[in-house]
């Protein structure tokens, strides 16, 4: 086995193989520069862009003061002694060194010292932590996460204040190196299933996590591609990571992605919302079961529609209203499949869309896909008002996953309905139901648990939103001693 090249000590050897495998020639971002320090030759390395350029320059003026009789005789003692900062290191392996430097830290080498030393004065580009777009809420912060790994640790240390609280920091990619970090707490989170994360994520074999998360949940994660159902839950706010944390779940930060990764999810995990949270009992309870229930009608109301339809004789008297007013002139399945198909389109047209013309192309699809459409006798205005419906009522949960879940199984029991009726329409609901129920977590866990296994206890906590525990008694002690955290990834 080759030996590992290391640093040298001998400045010109070690700036040439430096320059070689950088190519800093070539690369203009790349940028080194031969000092003199303390009577010794040095160069130091930086990516232009992610070093702090006054930083730099306080450090260089520093240690180009020093002399001869000030220097130490070996790195270790030049980091101790004369480098004034916080974050410093020295290594010998020449492969960590390229690495550090292309994360971004500054390198210093100096000749007859046999170790680099890094410091970090990375500074990365970035945004502010305004609220996401995404995962909005009527009560609580309006801070969310960046593209920047060091911000988003720093939003869940903000919140949780514990020594349990762990930040391990892995790679994969062979070319893209991406910094992962796992966020738990220690003794609450499962000790196994953190072990076979870390495991999956040292062991993964691609060149780069080029879609960021989604490469990284792919990896961890061979999926069923007929179970379309999410595995992972995500989040773009620090609070519900940091409350996932808290719970005993595994929270997942990629470097260059503003969202979290929350492992093990099961349904009731998916569903859940933070505005949950943010009001008392009776609202958030109430919050809760109407997302549920109308998650649920999206799912059923347009092959329930076409069912009673293609057999007017179920229809009750008091609900004949519901009846179609006019012969259509397209099969209703055609009507439905071709309105789906629509509305995902409308929906990658809003997303391309620029801002200053959203507003007359909203007017002009209005017109143009609703009235226009039901006086031309493409579609029917049931049709119309009932995919309507689930266009809009998609939006009241956030999970993206989900809602094209229940599309795909919304399509395929509209099929089902059309072609075999009654029996098809019960055929397509036990496929959606199956689909669910036999699904497994991340961790090889129940993903309808608390329902499977039955915990009581658990399944009243998802559906019921409690008060939270902690009443104060005299002295601010707490009347019910340390808050119990639900553990989502029991089975």
């Amino acid at each position: 086995m080759m030996e590992e090249k290391k640093v040298t000590g001998t400045l010109q050897e070690d700036m040439a193989y430096f320059n070689g495998v950088l190519d800093a020639e070539k690369n203009f971002d790349i940028i080194y520069r031969v000092v003199q320090i303390g009577g010794k030759d040095a160069c130091m390395y930086l990516i232009d862009g992610f070093c702090k350029d006054d930083l730099v320059q306080k450090l260089l003026q520093y240690f180009m003061d020093l002399t001869s009789d000030k220097m130490p005789e070996d790195m270790d003692g030049l980091s101790r002694q004369f480098t004034p900062y916080v974050e410093v290191d020295v290594e010998e392996k020449c492969d960590a060194v390229i690495q550090s430097l292309l994360s971004g830290m500054f390198v210093l080498l100096l000749d007859g010292y046999e170790k680099a030393l890094l410091i970090d004065s990375r500074t990365y580009p970035s945004r502010g932590v305004e609220e996401p777009e995404k995962d909005k809420t009527l009560r609580g912060s309006k801070d969310g996460f960046v593209e920047t790994l060091v911000s988003n640790t720093a939003l869940v240390r903000r919140r949780i204040r514990s020594t349990d609280l762990c930040m391990e920091m892995l790679n994969a990619g062979k070319s893209s190196r991406t910094d992962v970090v796992l966020c738990y707490m220690r003794g609450r989170a499962d000790e196994k299933f953190l072990e076979e994360i870390r495991r999956k994520i040292q062991n993964i074999n691609v060149d780069s996590l080029t879609m960021n998360q989604e490469s990284l949940a792919e990896c961890l994660y061979q999926r069923k591609w007929y179970n379309p159902f999410p595995k992972f839950k995500y989040t773009e706010r620090p609070d519900a990571a940091s409350a996932q944390v808290l719970e005993g779940n595994i929270v997942i930060l990629v470097d260059n992605s503003p969202s979290a990764m929350i492992l093990p999810a099961t349904i009731f995990d998916v569903v859940e919302e933070a505005d949950d949270y943010y009001f008392p009992p009776v609202t958030g309870t109430y919050l809760r079961i109407t997302r549920f229930l109308i998650t649920l009608l999206t799912y059923l109301v347009t092959p329930t529609f076409l069912l009673l339809i293609n057999n007017s004789r179920w229809i009750p008297e008091s609900f004949s209203f519901i009846m179609l007013k006019e012969e259509p002139n397209l099969p209703l399945i055609w009507q439905f499949l071709v309105l789906e198909l629509a509305i995902d389109g409308l929906k990658l047209a809003a997303i391309n869309t620029p801002n200053m013309l959203s507003t007359p192309l909203s007017v002009m699809a209005a017109l143009v896909l609703g009235e226009f459409s039901v006086n031309s006798g493409w579609f029917s205005s049931e049709v119309m008002l009932y995919m309507a419906f689930v266009a809009i009522a998609n939006y009241t949960q956030s999970n993206y996953e989900l809602g094209y879940a229940l599309k795909f199984l919304r399509i395929i029991t509209l099929l089902l309905t059309q072609w075999f009726g009654l029996w098809g329409y019960i055929g397509g609901n036990l496929i959606a139901l199956l689909s669910i129920c036999c699904n497994r977590t991340v961790s090889h866990k129940s993903y309808i648990y608390p329902l499977v296994p039955f915990d009581w206890k658990n399944l009243k906590n998802r559906l019921i939103r409690r008060r939270l525990p902690g009443a104060l008694q005299e002295g601010g002690k707490s009347s019910q001693g340390a808050v119990e955290f639900r553990d989502s990834s029991i089975s």
